[in-house]
């Protein structure tokens, strides 16, 4: 963190609002205003957009507002790290799972390596959007995790609910979508051995207030700012986030997917839609009639209804 400490330095000042010269961002840091020049490159570069004015200084083009370990710490009982710069929230639980207690969270501001599911690139740029990861033993192993990205999935729109923004759905097995647009995405990973404990890291993105210059994605996606229509914190939605997370993984070791079926459904994206499911080389249409209490996606086809899971399944909207 040390090398990064400068540039974080400047974004704190330039989140307060309005317009820093050079000269006293300089002044502040005890660094040139060639230096101060060099930082906001490399801020740009962070994707934080950040314009100049001759006679003016520096400003950001949107508030943003930073996580803050002090007011983070004052709602949390979990252990939690905030890691401004990071390679990947789920790729650091990962490397340290051995010690961690169940629960563990790590949240940043920027991912140099941020991933999606089947190892594909996850866009991470700094303070506009919401990296998350939470770390959690299930003592009944891996085979009872099957499933737990749409656990994750409900908790998510459920403490959205909570927070008064409606209309986020679900998109089996790991997205959370708006307007048929991509919101989010969970991305569960897990480890353990046959009669053991199942270590698992649960990570999730989220687009809060991400720029429509942003490149690299490559499918119709959208910001929970766009969904809102109130303002929202940044770290409410951490808290939130987690206690939700804990709560219904609390409930899944109770009862299994059996309780979630139902609140699945309730937000599905694409219930009772026409779809077309690829599974590697097969191509089935059909329409969307929910989970059952496996995970499996339920599709009625010419065969009736039927249950398909595994994890090179994609759900696609029909065109």
């Amino acid at each position: 963190m040390k090398e990064h400490h400068v540039k974080l330095a400047i974004l704190t000042q330039l989140s307060q609002g309005g317009f820093h010269s050079g000269e006293m961002l300089g002044e502040q840091l005890g660094i040139s205003r060639a230096a101060v020049s060099k930082h906001i490159k490399g801020i740009r570069d962070w994707g934080v957009d950040i314009f100049r004015v001759q006679g003016k200084g520096y400003q950001l083009a949107t508030p943003m507002e930073l996580l803050s370990r002090e007011h983070l710490s004052q709602h949390l009982s979990t252990p939690f790290e905030l890691i401004p710069i990071i390679d990947s929230t789920n790729q650091y639980l990962l490397d340290r799972q051995h010690n961690l207690e169940s629960g563990a969270v790590c949240v940043s501001e920027y991912q140099s390596k941020g991933r999606g599911r089947r190892g594909r690139q996850w866009v991470s740029p700094f303070g506009s959007n919401l990296y998350l990861s939470m770390y959690w033993k299930l003592e009944a192993g891996m085979a009872a995790a099957m499933g737990l990205s749409l656990v994750i999935g409900v908790a998510i729109v459920e403490a959205l609910e909570q927070l008064g923004i409606d209309g986020v759905k679900l998109k089996w097995p790991n997205d959370l979508y708006f307007n048929d647009k991509k919101l989010a995405g969970i991305l569960v990973e897990m480890s353990g051995q046959a009669g053991g404990a199942a270590n698992l890291v649960m990570g999730m993105g989220m687009n809060l207030n991400m720029s429509e210059q942003v490149e690299g994605i490559d499918q119709p996606w959208t910001s929970l700012n766009d969904v809102a229509n109130q303002p929202f914190s940044r770290n409410d939605l951490v808290i939130a986030f987690i206690h939700a997370w804990q709560s219904a993984l609390e409930d899944y070791e109770m009862c299994g997917l059996h309780g979630f079926v139902e609140r699945w459904n309730r937000h599905d994206n694409f219930l009772n839609r026409e779809v077309r499911l690829v599974m590697g080389n097969r191509d089935i249409q059909g329409v969307v009639r929910g989970i059952d209490a496996t995970g499996a996606v339920l599709l009625e086809t010419e065969a009736g209804i039927q249950p398909f899971i595994g994890g090179e399944i994609s759900l696609r909207k029909l065109n």
